[in-house]
């Protein structure tokens, strides 16, 4: 996910209004009921000298009657960077839920905010984070002065880890299990959190679940050489044809998953030095992926997502989305040499979304900011300063682990998610050096794409999954 473009800053910026704290209750898959405290506010980030530099909103959730200091606090984080938390808030994980990023589904359907059974508020306290220039969250300073705190790499990691802390602080929940979650490019941004909040705030985290994550960016770097671009893709493309045919199967991606990181490297690595090398690939790959074997050799047995979204129902005049292949749009210009618009779910949820979560805090919750929401922030995700170019969070994921030999992890991803690739992550994930009980480390694969969750049989997979990482220690 990605992305206020940062306008230039007013003389005196409004502050957002102070929090407000609602009672509300849900009835649970298990049929019983569960009171709950929801509150909707903003916490400030403060300069060295006390200046106000932004303020961090939020939507925290905590259940009554619970021992608060046994009881389970869990930050949830989307990613882009530039997404607000709004996907993982009211798409899994809060009380509330819609249906979105489904076959069929378009921007103005009705989107009824309704309760939801399997909310995470079963077994943890929820905080929804918003980082600046996402949601309602916003910088008091000008644009140059709020890339320089807000929009880069490892300054992300730093400011939100201290909202973390301050949070914990505020809300005397210092001596709860903490947690975090992440979407999409929150993969990078976590798991820095994790090491940071461990090392530099005093924070410690009892676990991290990664949905769809980005863990490093040079698995796209060098396509011309390098087969990881590749690689990493082309399972989650035979994926999509399996499931198009109805034959998607695990059996059937360790196949494909064998031939990836066999035959296939193999072949793009000889080059010129074999020229049947690449016919070879080609008409292994248009197999898998259900292209015809004379386009694909066109492309050298390397085919990218523009070019494969468009091509598989091009016939029908329509193109896939990136995020979940099940899920289509119009192709506004079907004679053209390249693909052009919008992807069905990561443009076409912003309003159902953003209908649904403004409502709902600034009536429901009657939480008032006079600002407009940010869903996603394009022009944010554009200026993003990455360092060098290269982004990764492995390295954090493997420090963190091995300075708290308690603390858990679990990676998932849907199959046929071509935006972040889960052979990608798997690759990564399996670098990471084995650091006590292995059962601490976990990555799960479950059909559907991007947000496979929002797939009913997939979410109760994970679900099963995900309690075993918030399950006391034995």
């Amino acid at each position: 996910m990605w992305l206020v473009p940062v306008e230039a800053a007013e003389a005196e910026p409004a502050k957002l209004p102070d929090a407000v704290t609602r009672q509300a209750s849900v009835r649970l898959s298990d049929g019983k009921a569960l009171t709950y405290q929801v509150t909707a506010g903003a916490l400030p980030v403060e300069g060295p000298g006390g200046e106000l530099l932004g303020e961090v909103s939020y939507t925290a959730y905590v259940a009554a009657g619970q021992d608060r200091a046994r009881r389970p606090v869990t930050f949830a984080f989307n990613g882009g960077p530039g997404a607000s938390s709004v996907f993982l808030h009211i798409g899994l994980l809060g009380p509330k839920r819609v249906d979105f990023a489904v076959a069929g589904s378009t921007p103005s359907d009705a989107t009824p905010l309704l309760d939801n059974p399997d909310t995470w508020l079963a077994f943890t306290d929820l905080v929804f984070v918003d980082p600046v220039g996402t949601g309602f969250s916003k910088a008091h300073v000008t644009p140059d002065a709020a890339r320089k705190h807000f929009f880069g790499t490892q300054r992300d990691a730093d400011y939100l880890s201290g909202f973390v802390a301050r949070w914990l602080a505020k809300n005397g929940r210092m001596a709860s299990p903490k947690y975090l979650v992440g979407e999409s490019y929150a993969g990078i941004r976590v798991p820095k959190m994790a090491y940071r909040l461990v090392k530099v705030e005093g924070v410690a985290v009892s676990g991290i679940i990664l949905l769809s994550p980005l863990l490093n960016s040079v698995m796209s770097v060098e396509p011309d050489i390098s087969p990881l671009p590749w690689v990493s893709r082309l399972p989650s493309m035979a994926a999509t044809h399996l499931e198009r045919q109805g034959k998607l199967s695990e059996d059937a991606m360790r196949e494909v998953e064998a031939y990836a990181r066999g035959e296939y490297i193999r072949d793009l690595m000889l080059g010129r030095e074999d020229p049947a090398a690449v016919t070879r690939a080609a008409d292994k790959v248009a197999e898998m992926i259900g292209l015809p074997a004379e386009t694909v050799r066109r492309l050298g047995a390397r085919v990218n997502n523009l070019f494969y979204t468009r091509e598989l129902e091009k016939e029908k005049g329509v193109f896939v989305s990136a995020y979940d292949p099940v899920v289509t749009n119009f192709d506004p210009y079907p004679i053209s040499a390249e693909r052009q618009g919008d992807d069905a779910i990561l443009q076409g949820s912003i309003a159902p979304l953003t209908s649904a979560i403004v409502h709902y805090v600034t009536q429901d919750i009657g939480w008032k900011p006079q600002d407009l929401y940010m869903t996603l922030n394009i022009p944010l995700n554009r200026g993003w300063e990455n360092g060098e170019g290269l982004q990764e969070s492995v390295s954090d994921l493997r420090k963190a682990m091995a300075m708290d030999g308690n603390m858990k992890l679990l990676i998932s991803h849907g199959y046929t998610d071509l935006r972040t690739p889960y052979f990608a992550s798997k690759l990564a994930f399996g670098q990471i050096p084995p650091m006590g009980d292995v059962g601490r480390a976990r990555f799960t694969v479950y059909p559907g794409g991007h947000m496979f969750y929002s797939r009913a049989d997939s979410r109760a997979a994970f679900m099963r999954d995900v309690r075993q990482v918030y399950a006391p220690r034995r």
